[in-house]
């Protein structure tokens, strides 16, 4: 997921280099916690983006964290940036070390995901060889890591939203494996399908040949009302505004919105709405597309989660916001789909600032934990 208003998470890096050094301290976990990982699937979570991204990223305050583990979030997926695992050296993994192990402290699942900077996506287009090179040398840096954290708690995700073509990927999720695996033999892999991780791009991807694994998607449909007035780059999505959940093209609100956008002269912003909701979007139509996903995880005897979903809070009314998240919570929990939201406190967010316990949206955290209140 691309991020908003935030500066570049690293200045442009033309090599990566592999992390040597010492060996990380052993955590004090007892033998139990060891244990090899269930194929339990990891839910009720959020992103945490901005922490390990950047040489100079923010940490949760511990108040924070044990205010969203009292609220009823169990997971978080934790974003981690490769160009910074294999450049920073045992300094940054020891860090990355131990804002795992707080978290899991604090009675969370972890989804350590290897997420790609803008200059790694960059080298996927260029010399595609290279960039794979990249992202295991990563993984080989950061395995010791989660070697030494309890497998029944940190779930290592192989690659966010993989920048190439699905057989290019699937080529390299299978050395992936093969690295991780040669470390941490009962860690439950996570994996997406190539390239944006769409639920529809996973009903033609085979699972992984192991028996410990759970393939990840993510939803954002319909893109013209999650992502209304972004701000990142000049898509026609930026120039949407006031679109409601749910909807049809016959909708009043949408028929007003594409009228002010055709006479404003912007038709491709309009015919991006009228695309989009040239088939109603419903709850049912959610609903009909998690069955789909349910039926290939039944098929390929493959646990599935949804580790993204969102609606981007700059000018969307709140009610349609809070129904679309709850509709798509609801689709997961019945097609037994673990989730983790996108994203904790950031455009997408449900809180205002991850070191503070005030400005938390009871709206939103109604919506996506089932109306359990705030602590």
């Amino acid at each position: 997921m691309r991020m908003v208003e935030w500066p570049p998470l690293l200045s442009r890096r033309t090599a990566l280099t592999f992390a040597g050094g010492a060996l990380l301290a052993a955590l004090p976990f007892p033998a139990s916690a060891m244990l090899p990982a269930a194929r339990a699937v990891p839910s009720r979570g959020f992103n945490l983006p901005l922490w390990f991204e950047r040489e100079d990223g923010t940490a949760p305050a511990t108040a924070t964290l044990e205010k969203l583990r009292q609220s009823g979030f169990k997971t978080i997926r934790l974003p981690v940036n490769g160009d910074l695992v294999s450049t920073g050296g045992t300094a940054t993994l020891n860090r990355i070390h131990e804002g795992i192990a707080e978290l899991v402290g604090h009675g969370f699942a972890v989804l350590v995901d290897m997420h790609p900077s803008a200059d790694l996506h960059a080298a996927f287009k260029s010399d595609p060889a290279s960039a794979a090179k990249q992202v295991v040398q990563a993984w080989t840096a950061l395995r010791p890591v989660i070697a030494d954290l309890p497998a029944s708690s940190v779930f290592p995700e192989l690659l966010n939203e993989p920048p190439m073509e699905q057989a290019a990927w699937l080529a390299l999720r299978q050395q992936l494996a093969e690295t991780l695996r040669a470390r941490c033999p009962d860690h439950t892999l996570v994996w997406g399908p190539a390239r944006f991780q769409g639920i529809w791009e996973l009903l033609d991807a085979p699972p992984l040949a192991d028996d410990n694994q759970i393939a990840a998607i993510h939803y954002y449909a319909p893109m013209a009302f999650t992502h209304q007035c972004e701000n990142w780059d000049a898509s026609p999505l930026a120039r949407i505004a006031n679109l409601p959940f749910p909807a049809t093209k016959d909708t009043p609100g949408v028929r007003d919105l594409v009228s002010r956008l055709r006479t404003a002269g912007d038709d491709e912003a309009a015919s991006l709405v009228e695309d989009e909701l040239s088939a109603p979007w419903t709850a049912a139509r959610i609903a009909s597309d998690f069955a789909g996903l349910a039926r290939w995880s039944t098929e390929h005897d493959c646990p599935v989660m949804l580790n993204e979903f969102g609606v981007l809070n700059f000018c969307v009314d709140p009610e349609s916001r809070t129904t679309w998240v709850r509709t798509v919570r609801k689709a997961a929990e019945a097609s037994n789909v673990g989730w983790t939201y996108w994203e904790l406190d950031q455009g997408f967010g449900i809180i205002k600032s991850r070191q503070s316990v005030d400005g938390f949206d009871s709206a939103m955290i109604a919506a996506l934990l089932g109306g359990e209140g705030l602590p």
